[in-house]
């Protein structure tokens, strides 16, 4: 899926569009981090995580949650925490957990993930229905249905929330359980003004990374009743364990949700002048992007991704390569409105 094109030393990067993982702490977040309240996670001594679980659990509606260092993490414990081996998993096709998390649901859960079609990373309720199967000694229990919002490749869309709810309703309704990949779903949130709580009404579990859009260097929570939080525990202690002194990393993502929530609106609206930008060039197919991810194929035959990628990180400037046909460039804090009519030109120079 993604192929880094490597920095060259003698040409710094000055515009990071690879991803919005690519944020650095802001000095005042740094600052939070340094005078954390801290102490053993695992003993409940840690107030600033535990202040953190709190106020996520209270953002979804749910019981409890669970701070975990990554969000691959959080899909992972969650799906070790519904399935056993030989279960299926339903999903989209281009879902994060059969691209980009190295196989891990079939590596650590032995489960296996049914891959559903759809456009632009959603599968609708009719391929849902269409997908299940009847419980039988023969066929693998279906178990759990996954949605990831927003769907990263299909382009940073949004799922509707009636089309969420029926989903889930559909799989609740064949025994199955519920999970949300939210890596960006505060991105969803911004750009409808639906509330997370909603959202995640109709899902067993549900997280939300803070090392995108939000900003923060680690960390991400998972949420659900206090039941699979309680069952999710066993897992976080199989895999690594508590953290020690965790507040440090939970204070940056409490300063995230006081302040760098609102202002993904402005990701958006870079993304929009960006993807408005870059559609004026011949050789360029942009997808309309609906937050802050802006994909685009090549047309033109003379030219790759990899090209396109390895001519603008000769000007500091740095895409990802999605394919042999599509890049992908992302909005985020560290990414001015000067910026992108700096990358727009030198697209344009490149052609």
């Amino acid at each position: 899926m993604y192929t880094p094109i490597m920095p060259n030393p003698a040409v710094p990067v000055r515009i990071n569009l690879y991803s919005d993982t690519q944020t650095k702490p802001t000095r005042a977040m740094r600052e939070t981090m340094l005078d954390a309240e801290v102490g053993d996670e695992q003993r409940g001594m840690d107030p600033t995580i535990d202040a953190l679980c709190a106020r996520v659990a209270a953002l979804f509606g749910k019981e409890a949650a669970m701070f975990l260092p990554s969000g691959t993490m959080c899909n992972e414990i969650a799906i070790l925490t519904h399935c056993r081996p030989g279960d299926e998993i339903l999903a989209h096709e281009t879902a994060h957990i059969i691209t980009a998390e190295g196989g891990a649901p079939g590596a650590l859960a032995g489960a296996r993930v049914l891959p559903l079609a759809g456009a632009k990373g959603m599968f609708s309720p009719d391929t849902l229905r269409a997908a299940l199967t009847d419980r039988s000694r023969y066929a693998a229990p279906q178990t759990l249905m996954v949605a990831e919002q927003t769907a990263n490749l299909g382009g940073g869309t949004i799922w509707p929330l009636a089309t969420l709810n029926e989903v889930a309703d559909i799989a609740h309704a064949a025994g199955m359980a519920t999970h949300m990949d939210g890596a960006r779903l505060m991105n969803a949130v911004v750009a409808s003004g639906i509330s997370a709580a909603d959202y995640a009404a109709a899902f067993d579990t549900v997280w939300l990374d803070f090392t995108k859009g939000l900003g923060a260097p680690l960390g991400a929570v998972l949420a659900g009743s206090r039941s699979l939080i309680d069952r999710a525990w066993l897992w976080k202690q199989r895999i690594g364990g508590a953290l020690r002194q965790g507040g440090v990393c939970a204070a940056a993502c409490l300063y995230a949700l006081d302040h760098h929530v609102a202002r993904l609106a402005d990701d958006h609206t870079n993304a929009k002048r960006l993807a408005e930008g870059l559609r004026e060039i011949e050789g360029l197919a942009v997808q309309a992007p609906e937050t802050n991810l802006v994909y685009l194929d090549v047309t033109n035959d003379k030219r790759t991704p990899g090209d396109w990628a390895a001519s603008l990180l000769g000007q500091g400037i740095m895409v990802s390569v999605m394919s042999s046909k599509r890049l992908r460039l992302c909005t985020h804090l560290d990414i001015s409105a000067a910026d992108i009519d700096e990358t727009i030109a030198a697209f344009r120079a490149v052609n």
